[in-house]
């Protein structure tokens, strides 16, 4: 039985991995504010929320677009 393994590292592999952290903290970070924001009716917490929230999914989806190009299918 043949076995492949698929290793994911890149020359840049660390700074990658700031970057999906960065993007999952700041979709943490927008949904916590946003929270708070709402059940207390701050608009100006709620604004930095949603900001953040648009933030964390922009710089995850570049960064799955950045994959997917590198890849030759």
């Amino acid at each position: 039985m043949a076995r492949h393994n698929m290793v994911a590292q890149t020359s840049d592999g660390r700074i990658l991995l700031a970057k999906k952290l960065g993007g999952l903290f700041t979709i943490i970070l927008g949904c916590l504010l946003t929270a708070v924001g709402v059940t207390f009716e701050y608009s100006g917490t709620t604004f930095v929320g949603v900001l953040l929230l648009v933030l964390g999914a922009v710089l995850l989806v570049l960064k799955i677009m950045r994959r997917n190009q590198e890849r030759p299918f």
